[in-house]
């Protein structure tokens, strides 16, 4: 009996998964609608400071390795399917007040699996969300980069 409720109030930050779906729903969504909707590389001016710029990022954060052969499309994945397999194993062994826990870890396996989905299909992540200050530029990034950053602070 007693490890009937043990299991039970560990397992239960697994209720949370929901959120990383929707992360992953939105995060291609948009991506798809930016797909469909915008030209590469030609910024629409939103807000000041603020466009929407369609871009492909071979690599990982601030395109990081993104001028490499190949080789890093399959080192990103594989890394990110290892990182959400460890990301699971810790949300199953979470205890049940460790609520603020459990929703950062699904949303950075949220973003990650977005990011994934795009490396496995496209080749590359979409992003288009492109922030700037006169001339200094923000990397564009997407909803899943967005979903891994609000979860890992």
């Amino acid at each position: 009996m007693d490890s009937v409720m043990a299991e039970a109030e560990t397992g239960s930050k697994m209720k949370w998964l929901w959120l990383a779906v929707l992360v992953i729903a939105l995060d291609l969504g948009t991506k798809a609608l930016a797909t469909a909707m915008l030209t590469y590389g030609d910024p629409v001016p939103v807000v000041p400071m603020f466009n929407l710029t369609l871009l492909h990022n071979t690599g990982a954060a601030f395109s990081f390795l993104a001028q490499a052969a190949g080789w890093q499309r399959w080192f990103f994945v594989a890394l990110a399917l290892v990182v959400s397999c460890v990301l699971v194993v810790w949300l199953r062994k979470l205890q049940h007040h460790e609520t603020w826990t459990a929703i950062a870890i699904v949303l950075i396996l949220g973003g990650a699996l977005g990011n994934v989905y795009d490396r496995v299909v496209h080749g590359y992540v979409v992003d288009f969300l492109h922030f700037y200050w006169q001339d200094w530029h923000f990397p564009a990034f997407n909803l899943a980069d967005t979903a891994i950053t609000v979860g890992a602070a």
